[in-house]
């Protein structure tokens, strides 16, 4: 038996979780596919969640107490390493936060507003100040600096999912920014459509109704589990992974991306409309 590795579980509670999960089933001699083993979750789930980069799930964390014998310590455990991951975002955004990083594609739609994904400091400082008016300063820089680090999935040296997002053309027309600071945010946007990070697609405003109208919808897909859904509003949101109802949400989106513009089209509204901002006109 190799000599236990011993982690600072302060400076990571994931990675000191899965350093205990590695050393219990290495104890009990056990390989991951053994482990793994009559539950729903592929070695790779857990192997992840051992070099504390996923999340463990409830009903994984029983099965592998049942498995190893470990007495209810790692479902007792689990929401620990919750808590750890979501230190800025709101609770019930834990599971999607951690989807995010796990997904093969991601598909956004959020009706009036930019993804979080693609915000600029600026634009998620308007943001967190929108929905938490009294939040003092070290609060506000927290969840600015907690949302901004999402969007390191787009980074060059990252394993970058298909992302595709479609922005209602209210982002464009009705500027929640200083003209200089929409710019920035849009040339954000276009930067990482040229460099071939995103596709964005844009939804204009004179299109026909469509399901989607009242709720931002965000769906995954992922390389060893099953599609999910991701719903939000104001101060709520939902995962959704009933088949039915991820189809139907699925279908609705498809929807949605046929009534926008094409992808060249919307990254050259982006890319125009950031340079009115920059020379001081308001976008027509």
């Amino acid at each position: 038996m190799p000599a236990r590795k011993e982690v600072d579980g302060s400076a990571s509670v994931p990675a000191f979780y899965g350093s205990e999960l590695r050393w219990k089933r290495e104890e009990a001699g056990l390989t991951l596919q053994a482990t793994v083993e009559g539950s729903y979750y592929a070695v790779s789930y857990l192997s992840e969640i051992e070099r504390g980069m996923r999340r463990m799930p409830g009903d994984l964390a029983a099965h592998i107490d049942r498995v190893l014998k470990t007495d209810g310590f790692f479902e007792r455990r689990c929401e620990d390493v919750r808590k750890a991951r979501r230190v800025g975002h709101a609770d019930y955004f834990a599971r999607a936060l951690e989807a995010e990083k796990q997904a093969k594609s991601i598909e956004e739609w959020y009706p009036g507003l930019v993804p979080g994904l693609l915000q600029t400091a600026a634009y998620a400082r308007v943001m967190v100040l929108a929905t938490h008016p009294l939040a003092s300063d070290e609060e506000v820089q927290e969840r600015v600096t907690a949302r901004l680090a999402r969007a390191r999935l787009f980074e060059e040296n990252h394993k970058t999912p298909m992302y595709w997002s479609v922005l209602h053309e209210s982002v464009l027309r009705d500027p929640l920014l200083p003209p200089e600071e929409m710019a920035e945010q849009l040339e954000c946007i276009a930067a990482l459509g040229r460099r071939r990070r995103i596709v964005p697609q844009i939804l204009p405003r004179n299109s026909a109704p469509h399901a989607l109208m009242l709720g931002s919808v965000t769906a995954m897909t992922f390389p060893d589990a099953p599609p999910l859904i991701y719903i939000e509003s104001a101060y709520s949101g939902d995962t959704i992974d009933d088949p039915a109802l991820v189809e139907k949400y699925r279908r609705s989106y498809d929807l949605l991306r046929a009534a926008a513009l094409s992808p060249a089209a919307s990254l050259s509204m982006i890319e125009a409309t950031a340079e009115d901002f920059r020379n001081g006109k308001q976008a027509d």
